[in-house]
C-alpha cells in the first residue's frame, strides 16, 4: 500500500536513481566497541542509560530516515526538532517514497552508510518484514497498549488517526455520514486519495462507505457498491487529490485520513475554509508502524530517534500535525497531552473499527476482483 498514492508515478523512478547515486557510497564501518553495543542495545538503560546513548547518537552524527513527506504528520517539525535538540544530521531519502520503498531501500543498501536507520511503515508491509527489524523498548514502552506493539518491542504503533471526509465549506454543505455524499450537492466533487487496490488510504475509504452503508470489517462489498453508486450519480470525481487540486478547487471533497485533512486545512487557513469530520458510526482506524532497521549504520542515533518519538515531546509534535499519537491515553491521564492540538482533532461518533490481518487481506481479494469492474 502506497503512502502517498499521487506520487506513485515517479516512485520507481526515484528509487532507482536513489540507488544509482548511492550505490558507490562506502560501505559502513565494521561495528565494534560502542558500535556494536548500539547496535544490539534493546533499551536505553541496557545501553548505560539515556545520557550515554545521547552521546553515542552524537558521536555517530547522523540519521537516516526514508519515506517521511515534510507535510504528513507534521514529520517535517519532528525532523527539525530532533536536530534542533541533538545537534544530529538528519538524512531524508525518498521523501515520497511508500513503505515497500523502504524495506527495498534497507535491502539494496545494506552494509552501506546510506541505508536507512528506522522505518515507518504500514502496518502490513510492517508484518511481512519483522525479521528485518531490532528489539528496542523505548523508555514510554509500558504506555503504549498492548495490541499495539509487540511485546519484545520489534515494532511499534506510533501514530494514526480515522478516515474522513474533508471538504470546502464554500463549495458543499457539511457532510455527516457517507451517504450524504450521494446528494445533488456533491456532484463532481468527490475524490478519494488513490486506488483502494494500491493506496491504504484509498482501501480504507472503501472500508470506511462500507460500514456507513450497513457492511462490515469482514464483509467491504456494501463499500465499492457505494462509490458505483457515487459514480452513477456523476459525484464521484476520478481524480488523485493533492494540496494544489484542493486549493484551486478542483477537488472540493477528499476521502482521507483526518490527520492529513486537518492538516490542509491548517495549511489553507486563511486561503479557503478547509473543515475535516469523521462520518458518523463509519469511523475506521489506522495506525503506522515504527522499527529499527536491524542493520542500521547509526544504531544509536536510531534507538535516540525512537525515544525522541515516544517521548511527550515527540507525541506532541505528531497531534499537533492532526495524527493521534499512540501514547495519547497515557498523556491525557498525566496532563501532558497538548489540549489545544488535541481539541482541534475532528470528534468522532461510534465505535472505532480496525482491521484485523485476515479481513484486511479479505478485503483486498475483494477489490482486487471488483474494484475495476464497478468504476472502471
Amino acid at each position: 500500500m502506497r503512502r502517498r498514492p499521487t506520487r506513485a508515478a515517479v516512485t520507481v523512478a526515484v528509487l532507482s536513481a536513489g540507488l544509482l547515486t548511492t550505490s558507490c557510497a562506502p560501505p559502513a564501518k565494521q561495528a565494534t566497541g560502542e558500535a556494536a553495543k548500539s547496535a544490539t542495545a534493546t533499551s536505553a538503560q541496557a545501553f548505560g542509560g539515556l545520557d550515554k546513548l545521547v552521546a553515542a547518537a552524537k558521536a555517530e552524527g547522523q540519521l537516516n530516515v526514508i519515506a517521511l513527506p515534510p507535510d504528513w504528520a507534521n514529520y517535517g517539525e519532528i525532523i527539525t526538532a530532533f536536530k534542533a535538540k541533538y545537534g544530529i544530521t538528519v538524512n531524508s531519502a525518498q521523501p515520497d517514497g511508500s513503505s515497500q520503498d523502504e524495506i527495498n531501500a534497507a535491502n539494496q543498501l545494506k552494509g552501506q552508510s546510506k541505508a536507512p536507520d528506522v522505518f515507518d511503515l504500514g502496518q502490513a508491509v510492517a508484518s511481512a518484514n519483522t525479521a528485518m527489524f531490532a528489539p528496542y523498548k523505548v523508555a514510554t514502552f509500558d504506555q503504549v497498549p498492548a495490541a499495539l506493539k509487540d511485546p519484545n518491542g520489534t515494532w511499534v504503533n506510533d501514530y494514526g488517526g480515522y478516515m474522513s471526509i474533508g471538504f470546502d465549506t464554500s463549495k458543499v454543505p457539511t457532510p455527516t455520514t457517507v451517504k450524504d455524499l450521494l446528494g445533488p450537492a456533491f456532484k463532481g466533487k468527490v475524490a478519494l486519495n488513490g486506488d483502494p487496490t494500491q493506496a491504504g488510504a484509498a482501501f480504507a475509504g472503501v472500508v470506511m462507505a462500507a460500514l456507513g452503508n450497513g457492511g462490515s470489517a469482514d464483509d467491504i462489498s456494501k463499500g465499492v457498491d457505494f462509490f458505483a453508486q457515487l459514480k452513477k450519480a456523476g459525484n464521484f470525481l476520478p481524480v488523485d487529490p493533492t494540496p494544489a487540486t484542493i486549493q484551486s478547487g478542483q477537488t472540493p471533497v477528499v476521502i482521507d485520513w483526518d490527520y492529513l485533512n486537518v492538516g490542509q486545512g491548517t495549511k489553507l487557513k486563511g486561503t479557503l475554509d478547509w473543515k475535516t469530520v469523521v462520518p458518523q458510526n463509519a469511523v475506521v482506524g489506522g495506525y503506522y508502524v515504527q522499527a529499527i532497521n536491524k542493520d542500521a549504520p547509526h544504531p544509536a542515533a536510531a534507538r535516540l530517534w525512537e525515544e525522541f518519538l515516544y517521548s511527550d515531546e515527540g507525541q506532541n509534535l505528531w497531534l499537533k500535525g492532526g495524527a493521534r499519537p499512540v501514547r495519547q491515553d497515557a498523556m491525557q491521564q498525566a496532563g501532558t497531552l497538548d489540549k489545544a492540538a488535541f481539541a482541534a482533532l475532528p470528534p468522532v461518533s461510534g465505535s472505532p473499527v480496525f482491521l484485523t490481518q485476515a479481513q484486511s487481506d479479505k478485503a483486498k481479494e475483494y477489490l482486487t476482483a471488483n474494484w475495476r469492474g464497478a468504476i472502471g
